[in-house]
């Protein structure tokens, strides 16, 4: 099989319900690897978060805050940071709402609330802890992502932002993003930098935020678990991430051959 390029989400898809990987998975990564396939990882978290990922599978090219941070086999390749204006607009706003936000940047995160149980319990579900406060931390350097921690119902007043996108990733908690970002803009950011083509993309992954990058890709590959919205888009819908998915799909869909 000729080379392809292959992305997975990493919660829910690469780790199981207790952020660890599925030794099927591991191998099924590094049988991937050894064919000559290139890998990456395409996550909403941010790269300092997914260092860990990309030292236990062995890879080092991922498309992180949603498509606005890429990196091939070590190089940055595109950035895509949000307006400090619309930042400083949306922190006076959710200031007034009494919604915590996180501003994410290239190497650390911090927010605007000093100890708030939503972002306790938003990033606590991805095993990190609350970040400092530090409501500044936008002025003056890239952020590329914000995690606004907010109930659904009081998401759709920030439907004024225009220049912003929102997809939401917890229950306490949704990212926002440059309009027109995602996972799906990061891959085309891939496409033209190798080159490969648009039906040589494999991607794999289980929520909304996928969604956009699963309706791209070549062939995209929900996991058994994954939202009904994305089974529904995907091309092949594999077993749930603790039923060896991973594996399962790269098998049935010839990756290997």
């Amino acid at each position: 099989m000729d080379k392809k390029l292959l992305f997975f989400d990493i919660d829910g898809t690469i780790y199981d319900h207790d952020k660890q990987t599925p030794a099927s998975a591991k191998q099924a990564i590094s049988d991937l690897k050894a064919h000559g396939h290139h890998v990456f990882i395409a996550s909403g978290r941010a790269p300092f978060m997914v260092s860990p990922v990309l030292e236990e599978l062995g890879i080092h090219s991922f498309v992180s805050y949603n498509g606005q941070y890429v990196v091939f086999e070590g190089e940055v390749i595109y950035k895509n940071p949000l307006s400090e204006h619309s930042l400083e607009a949306l922190l006076e706003h959710s200031d007034s709402c009494g919604h915590p936000i996180v501003f994410m940047g290239e190497e650390g995160m911090r927010s605007s609330a000093a100890d708030h149980p939503f972002i306790h319990e938003g990033v606590g579900s991805l095993k990190v802890e609350h970040p400092k406060q530090d409501r500044s931390y936008h002025k003056g350097r890239d952020i590329f992502q914000v995690l606004l921690f907010c109930g659904e119902n009081d998401e759709k007043q920030y439907s004024r932002f225009k220049e912003f996108d929102l997809v939401r990733w917890h229950e306490r908690s949704t990212d926002i993003l440059p309009a027109g970002g995602s996972k799906a803009e990061g891959i085309k950011k891939v496409i033209e930098k190798l080159p490969f083509k648009r039906e040589d993309t494999y991607a794999f992954g289980d929520g909304l935020n996928d969604l956009q990058m699963i309706e791209f890709a070549g062939t995209g590959v929900a996991m058994g678990n994954a939202v009904p919205e994305l089974k529904k888009t995907a091309d092949f819908v594999t077993k749930p991430v603790d039923e060896d998915g991973i594996a399962y799909a790269v098998e049935t869909l010839g990756l290997l051959k």
